[in-house]
């Protein structure tokens, strides 16, 4: 079965070890910043309760390799199943022993579990390695003297539907949730899982300086993958292929998994916004989007290019690419700080609009919908689609903006410009001045990627 645990939690487990893993894992001290900045939220006399994520069953007895739910990640930096945290207001005391304002229950060290999945960090893990001072065993937190009737607020998560229950596990997910579910039965109106959500998006949408060098080095280390792509791509490759040479140059470069699963579709299939079926045999015609992201040590890329399978765009290919690039770049120059977030995306309609009726592909402007139906921005971080306020732009936040058209086979217009879909991704840091565009450097004019396309891989070797 495969290990639970990723090479950079190793790295903090295993001391002894720690030359020979990753160095630039965010500090104790960073998520210790972020529970003070949550506990500057909190009214007086509350408490906020943070579930870790759930295991999924893949199928059968397998497991999918586990991730940490990532508001619990960037407040306490723990990349284990079966724990959850505590932030108080204010300092409180049990048991005549403990007096502090954060509690986290986490999974004890077992030897024999260990040796089928890997180290686990246990209680005296998380006190050194984390910084907490605080640290109880999940089996504890079934008879542990909290009352929550004592606070007038507690702040929670609305929670997941996939925790499954092991009945050998006192201290799982399953029966943390049924304590806490147990314990604050009688104070229902005291009970809010709507503020946590928002007070979590207002401090993930602004990143720190240590989360800005991590988001960099995902989006470089994608944008290097884009990039070999565009060299190896020939006609004859597979989807899959395709998918296999971006995500090799992903894993290659430290990435421990994609950001979400790689979008590769060709020809009819460069026309479905989240296609990933990725089995399709391209042709020398086909119009190939790659929509795919690195995700380093919990920061996710987000970055799409379309590509001609020949290497050379044709006539109608590149009218509709060129009309989604300066929708792009329209959308682009709408990030400045105070704008409003949908600002991007009007900018990018009204120039699709536009464009679409001096083509002919629409008579009303108001039909773009049936060739541009997705929003062109998001927020972008721990998420893929990261949480956030949807106000005004702020400096520090990273959005992307991501226009495109699609005209399936069957389309209301002239054949000629059926199964073209194009669409262009790039990740954009809200600055006080002009947006920076942080996957800038990856090739996406017309002549830029045709020269680009003409390079060789050495993927292109591999038959």
């Amino acid at each position: 079965m495969k290990t639970l645990k990723t090479l950079f939690l190793l790295c903090i487990s295993l001391s002894g070890f720690s030359q020979s893993y990753d160095k630039d894992i965010l500090s104790k001290e960073f998520h210790k910043g972020r529970r003070e900045a949550l506990r500057k939220y909190l009214p007086e006399n509350s408490c906020a309760v943070i579930f870790a994520g759930a295991e999924r069953q893949r199928a059968n007895d397998t497991k999918f390799i586990y991730h940490q739910d990532p508001n619990f990640y960037y407040l306490t930096g723990l990349l284990e199943p079966n724990a959850m945290l505590i932030i108080f207001k204010e300092e409180q005391t049990y048991y005549d022993t403990i007096k502090s304002n954060e509690l986290i229950f986490v999974q004890d060290r077992d030897a024999a579990k260990e040796s089928w999945t890997g180290k686990i960090m246990g209680r005296n893990g998380v006190m050194t390695q984390l910084g907490f001072a605080e640290v109880l065993i999940n089996n504890q937190f079934a008879d542990f003297k909290v009352d929550f009737a004592h606070f007038d607020k507690v702040y929670h998560l609305e929670f997941n539907n996939d925790v499954r229950d092991n009945k050998n596990d006192k201290g799982d997910l399953f029966s943390l949730i049924k304590h806490f579910r147990i314990k604050t039965s009688n104070i229902s109106k005291s009970i809010d899982n709507i503020n946590l959500a928002v007070w979590m998006g207002s401090l993930r949408e602004i990143k720190e300086p240590e989360e800005m060098l991590l988001m960099r080095k995902a989006i470089d280390m994608t944008c290097l993958a884009h990039a070999e792509i565009m060299k190896a791509l020939e006609p004859g490759m597979k989807e899959y292929q395709a998918q296999a040479v971006v995500e090799y140059m992903f894993k290659n470069q430290g990435s421990e998994y994609v950001g979400y699963p790689s979008i590769v579709g060709g020809g009819e299939n460069s026309c479905i916004l989240h296609y990933e079926t990725n089995r399709k045999k391209l042709d020398n015609k086909d119009l190939l989007v790659i929509d795919a992201g690195a995700e380093y040590h919990g920061y996710t890329a987000d970055v799409t290019r379309t590509l001609p399978v020949d290497g050379v765009f044709s006539s109608e290919e590149k009218i509709i690419y060129n009309i989604v690039l300066e929708a792009q770049e329209a959308g682009i120059k709408a990030c400045v700080p105070g704008a409003e977030f949908r600002a991007a995306h009007k900018a990018a309609v009204a120039v699709i609009q536009k464009r679409l009726v001096e083509q002919g592909i629409i008579v009303n402007p108001s039909d773009f919908m049936d060739y541009f139906f997705h929003g062109t921005s998001h927020y972008l971080g721990l998420d893929v689609h990261d949480p956030g306020n949807y106000g005004k732009l702020t400096p520090g936040s990273i959005i992307t903006v991501e226009p495109g058209v699609y005209i399936p086979s069957g389309s209301k217009c002239d054949p000629k410009w059926w199964n073209i879909g194009v669409r262009i991704e790039d990740d954009v840091l809200i600055t006080t001045g002009v947006p920076e565009v942080l996957s800038g450097h990856l090739p996406k004019k017309v002549e830029e990627v045709e020269a680009l396309m003409k390079e060789e891989s050495l993927f292109n070797k591999i038959k």
